[in-house]
């Protein structure tokens, strides 16, 4: 029997599934996740802004992640609280939204390895070039570092969403807690080849290409840390380069560990619950490893909480 077309405008959106015992714990869970990441991202943002001693190239292009933090679970997670409590019948989202939120998440997280790809350049010049710093780092450089983030992550996902459009729908059931690529065309009547095709290709250049830069950058660094004595430099290429690390590892183990869940249908469940955790994940961990790491960050911080405490 052939397959029926049928390009509904509206889908079936599984969302998170949760008993009525568990109901408003876990509302309040995620608007609690929710309400942390956005404070302490944004808030992250705006002491970068408003303390001139942090208008470095280092600090300013890591306002990108922080923002980026924000945005990506500003799509997921508001629609994952209306959604929460409707009966699973009623859980509908029209196509057009699917495929911005499918766009806005691969966005999000393409946009998260790009901007840790242009901060570990940062890092390189500081420690292996630092009497050329000012000079390479310029405000017309890292203008440049973060439009080429953003830009790049913007055409590879424009791609990936591009050839998904095109495919006629004969299923209408999201079987995920929120819209991505995978789940838009396991509902295509035809088959979907080039876009596993290019699916692997951009998975594979996005998360080797940033693994690849990653291990080149740091085994540079570690070399000239090795070959220098100087003590101080030593300890600031470890605090600011274990950070940025950490930070790294986490955002590209999440997104290695979802896309094997994605191809094996038999571990759909974990792979829900993995969907969840891994995209807020690194939106709660971030602001805390860079507050805790990051001595400048931390005393701005703590200089703003004892204030609050002398103003009574």
């Amino acid at each position: 029997m052939e397959n029926v077309t049928f390009n509904s405008p509206y889908l079936h959106l599984e969302g998170v599934i949760v008993s009525e015992q568990t109901l408003y714990p876990a509302f309040l869970f995620f608007l609690f996740v929710y309400a942390f990441i956005m404070v302490s991202n944004l808030g992250i943002v705006l002491i970068i802004i408003m303390e001139k001693n942090l208008h470095e190239p280092m600090y300013i292009l890591f306002c990108s992640l922080p923002l980026n933090d924000a945005f990506g679970n500003s799509v997921i997670v508001p629609r994952m609280l209306v959604d929460i409590f409707k009966p699973y019948s009623e859980r509908y989202i029209s196509y057009v939204e699917c495929v911005s939120q499918a766009f806005c998440f691969h966005m999000y997280l393409a946009a998260s390895h790009t901007i840790l790809m242009a901060m570990a350049f940062d890092r390189y010049v500081a420690i292996c070039n630092p009497l050329h710093y000012t000079t390479i780092m310029t405000p017309r450089m890292v203008a440049k570092l973060t439009a080429a983030a953003w830009g790049v992550a913007f055409v590879c996902v424009s791609v990936l969403l591009s050839l998904t459009i095109r495919l006629n729908l004969c299923g209408t059931s999201i079987v995920n807690p929120f819209c991505d690529n995978a789940s838009l065309f396991k509902l295509a009547c035809e088959s979907p080849y080039i876009n596993n095709v290019y699916g692997l290709i951009y998975t594979a250049v996005l998360l080797g290409s940033s693994l690849l830069y990653i291990i080149i950058t740091y085994a540079k660094i570690t070399a000239v840390c090795l070959t220098t004595k100087n003590k101080t430099l030593n300890s600031k290429a470890l605090k600011t380069c274990s950070t940025h690390l950490t930070v790294f590892l986490i955002m590209w183990l999440s997104g290695f560990i979802m896309i094997i869940l994605h191809r094996f249908s038999g571990y759909a469940d974990y792979r829900k619950g993995a969907a969840v955790l891994f995209h807020i994940g690194p939106g709660i961990l971030n602001p805390i490893i860079y507050a805790l790491q990051s001595g400048e960050i931390r005393n701005v911080i703590l200089k703003i909480l004892r204030s609050k405490r002398v103003m009574p």
